[in-house]
């Protein structure tokens, strides 16, 4: 009986990793208004390793359009400036001698459809791996020494687990998508 508990804990745990995954993921899609987030993935060598430039600066956004770096240290603004070109984000960053200002621009409507679709494959990708934890915890209890009762109702709790799982990450990409195509 405790065998069967840990392999739904372990699906379970395993589900909720990939939803924290996805919400990540998701993150990185930029819904037209500024986000200090937008540059998670920007990285610079700062005295011999690569750091990422949240460790380096402030990153703020003043207003809904634009995004402000301010580094601790002036002397690291073109580094910072030539890190997010090299991120090839699509913003093209001004260095005032101060901060860097980044104006992100007003996303088309082909552009905010293309998003749609990049949401939707991390959706996928999403309950397909749900769906795999359920296989694994499937196969997990079809090998355990209990009576078909006891694996019979332990593949109904992991069908409700996933059923749960894949009900929010509908409702993730709902949100979503309202994000990605409201003006």
């Amino acid at each position: 009986m405790e065998e069967i508990e840990f392999i739904i804990e372990t699906c379970e745990e395993s589900m909720d990793n990939s939803i924290k995954h996805l919400e990540k993921a998701l993150l990185n899609i930029r819904a037209g208004k500024a986000s200090p987030s937008m540059l998670a993935s920007v990285k610079l060598d700062y005295y011999g390793s690569l750091t990422s430039l949240s460790q380096i600066s402030n990153i703020n956004t003043p207003d809904a359009q634009t995004i402000s770096v301010q580094p601790w240290e002036k002397d690291k603004l073109l580094d910072i400036e030539k890190a997010i070109m090299v991120a090839n984000l699509g913003f093209n960053p001004m260095n005032n001698g101060e901060s860097i200002i980044i104006t992100i621009p007003p996303l088309t409507e082909e552009r905010r459809l293309e998003l749609v679709k990049i949401a939707k494959t991390e959706i996928e990708d999403s309950k397909i791996s749900i769906r795999n934890s359920r296989k694994e915890a499937n196969n997990e209890i079809k090998k355990s020494e209990v009576s078909l009762d006891q694996k019979s109702l332990s593949e109904g709790s992991i069908q409700d687990l996933t059923n749960k799982s894949i009900s929010k990450i509908d409702q993730i990409y709902l949100i979503k998508e309202k994000e990605i195509l409201s003006v």
